[in-house]
């Protein structure tokens, strides 16, 4: 009688025990996916605003020279925010936004070519029969 106790007390704890591991297995997936994404938010505690880190996969601008940044947070200037090619072939630039806002933008890319964020917040049409990519910022 006891072993079978034993046995059911063991086998519930190795049941915890795998549902612990793919909890963490899940978690480490989902970290390192958001970790891909296109969009990074960090919130400050000192001031209202956000750190949004953009990021530009190499997959969407392969022979990219040059991207950048372009929205309503710099006033569509097509010069002012250029991002960092980093060594893997994406671009990043990291901005601090104020927060309770949505900022339209997108990628310039070598001055002649447009592309949206993958992992925008939303999208929102825009004159020219396309889409802005949207960063939504809230107060946290």
């Amino acid at each position: 009688m006891k072993k079978t106790m034993k046995k059911a007390v063991y086998s519930k704890s190795n049941k915890n025990k795998a549902a612990t591991q793919r909890t963490k297995e899940t978690t480490k997936s989902k970290s390192k996916s958001a970790q891909a994404s296109g969009l990074k938010k960090q919130y400050m505690k000192s001031k209202p605003s956000c750190k949004v880190t953009f990021k530009l996969p190499k997959e969407a601008a392969p022979e990219a020279q040059m991207v950048s940044i372009v929205g309503d947070f710099n006033k569509w200037n097509l010069t002012e925010n250029k991002m960092t090619r980093l060594k893997n072939g994406d671009f990043k630039l990291t901005l601090e936004l104020p927060c309770n806002k949505e900022y339209k933008f997108r990628y310039l890319i070598d001055t002649n070519h447009w592309e949206n964020d993958w992992f925008a917040d939303k999208y929102i049409p825009n004159e020219y029969g396309s889409d802005d990519s949207v960063v939504v910022i809230d107060s946290d």
